[in-house]
């Protein structure tokens, strides 16, 4: 099974549901894990336009990327253009992508909404890649 990092600056928001929508959508075919270059919160409003698909992510936590170990993955997805951040260990992964989203932190509801539909379609994508 594949092991995929989702990682982004803090590990609030674009991460957290891409964790949520891997977890559900890439059940029993992917492994997943969502880290920040810093560790905070799981935003509320990430939790809420979530929860309006169906998709629980209030058990999930917010973690460095520091306390993981590059080696453990086989892709690595930067959601908000980190990706020039991350050590070499981590963009040398089999599938390294930067998918540079929008930070809807902040941001009106709608916002969240179309980055949250957004990371589907991409997760989607991902999933079929890594399926193969």
């Amino acid at each position: 099974m594949k092991k995929v990092m989702f990682v982004c600056k803090r590990n609030s928001c674009r991460s957290q549901m891409a964790e949520g929508f891997a977890k559900t959508l890439g059940k029993n075919k992917i492994e997943v894990t969502s880290s920040g270059l810093e560790a905070s919160r799981v935003h509320p409003t990430a939790i809420k336009v979530m929860e309006e698909i169906g998709i629980n992510i209030t058990d999930q936590t917010s973690d460095p990327l520091s306390e993981f170990d590059a080696d453990n993955y086989d892709a690595v997805i930067s959601l908000c253009g980190c990706g020039v951040n991350l050590p070499q260990q981590w963009v040398s992964r089999e599938i390294f992508e930067d998918w540079q989203l929008d930070d809807p932190d902040g941001q009106p509801l709608e916002t969240f909404h179309r980055v949250r539909d957004e990371i589907k379609s991409k997760v989607e994508e991902l999933i079929k890649k890594l399926d193969k």
